[in-house]
């Protein structure tokens, strides 16, 4: 009936209290080496971190087709986190966004089956019982409820409690917190383009332009950056239905 989520929110916050030589190397882009340098040290913190470094190298992939393998990998490591510490925020977070990395290829009928949307969704819902302002949870289920619309329709997003509403609902809270993050900004545009680029066009344009205009910290940022700029230029030269094919398939 539908599909799930996948949203990039790697970019969740790099504490100062990580080891420096692996916040360096994530920061920079050498994401399998932070990985290594995580796992030296098997603390819920470091699980997590190896979580979000391997999904950092699996979205920013130059052809944008996550290896599945990465995301598996990931998903092992956050729930060897949440093994550690069940109430870890950073292991709930990428926990949610390997399931939703994990559903992306899958056939509608299988996304249903593997139940990784509800999982993610609860799993991020669950870090905001817990922290009501946290950034990137709000982010995420702005991404959850606009992809659950597009892929279920009006009866998968019943189903599942989705709407656009509650989508701008959680952007507007994000961005309320962090203006400045290119990724939020480039997620929420690029899943109203995948849903419907005539009628958030005015939407879909105003986040890019945010996304763009951002500051960015880590390479991933800049990554994030630049297909804000590529979809910013095909808003203004393609179709409307071309920009929601485009869309769909970038990440």
């Amino acid at each position: 009936m539908w599909k799930v989520v996948v949203l990039i929110l790697i970019c969740s916050p790099l504490a100062s209290a990580e080891p420096s030589a692996r916040l360096s190397a994530f920061v920079e882009g050498r994401y399998l080496e932070a990985v290594s340098l995580a796992e030296a040290e098997p603390s819920s913190d470091s699980l997590a971190f190896a979580a979000r470094s391997l999904l950092a190298e699996a979205m920013s992939a130059e052809t944008q087709v996550p290896s599945p393998t990465l995301a598996e990998d990931a998903e092992r490591f956050a729930r060897r986190a949440l093994e550690a510490d069940p109430q870890h925020i950073e292991g709930r977070l990428q926990l949610a966004i390997a399931l939703s990395l994990r559903a992306r290829p899958m056939s509608t009928q299988q996304a249903r089956k593997s139940g990784y949307g509800t999982e993610a969704k609860k799993l991020a819902e669950s870090v905001l019982d817990d922290d009501p302002d946290n950034f990137y949870a709000h982010g995420f289920l702005s991404v959850w409820h606009i992809e659950v619309v597009r892929r279920g329709g009006g009866l998968g997003a019943a189903v599942m409690g989705a709407s656009v509403k509650k989508a701008k609902r959680h952007y507007q809270r994000a961005i309320a917190i962090d203006p400045e993050d290119a990724s939020t900004h480039w997620q929420y545009a690029r899943a109203l383009a995948a849903l419907n680029a005539r009628k958030y066009r005015e939407d879909i344009r105003t986040a890019l332009e945010a996304a763009y205009a951002a500051s960015c910290e880590t390479q991933l940022e800049s990554v994030m950056k630049a297909r804000a700029d590529f979809l910013k230029t095909a808003l203004k030269e393609q179709t409307h239905r071309e920009i929601e094919t485009l869309a769909a398939r970038m990440l």
